[in-house]
């Protein structure tokens, strides 16, 4: 298992688009990526769950991934999180 933890620094917290951005990135690969916020941990490959999170700026998500793509898949959402402006 692999996880990587990222404070939320876009102004308007993990809104729609970036959020759909991950979403994408996550569903490319086979291994289960679970994001936490606040104790709640939903599949990072449901919009509709991770839109449920309603990480605010400032937020401190953490993403776990485990299964046999795993490093690959931490390092497309650490790309996409860096790329949206939304974690550092």
């Amino acid at each position: 298992m692999t996880e990587k933890t990222f404070e939320i620094i876009n102004e308007s917290g993990l809104h729609a688009r970036p959020a759909t951005a991950l979403v994408q990135a996550a569903s490319g690969f086979t291994s289960t990526i679970e994001i936490e916020y606040n104790n709640k941990k939903v599949n990072l490959k449901s919009i509709m769950g991770v839109m449920s999170l309603a990480v605010a700026k400032g937020g401190t998500v953490r993403i776990t991934v485990e299964g046999e793509d795993e490093a690959e898949a931490i390092a497309a959402i650490e790309s996409v999180m860096k790329n949206e402006g939304l974690g550092a």
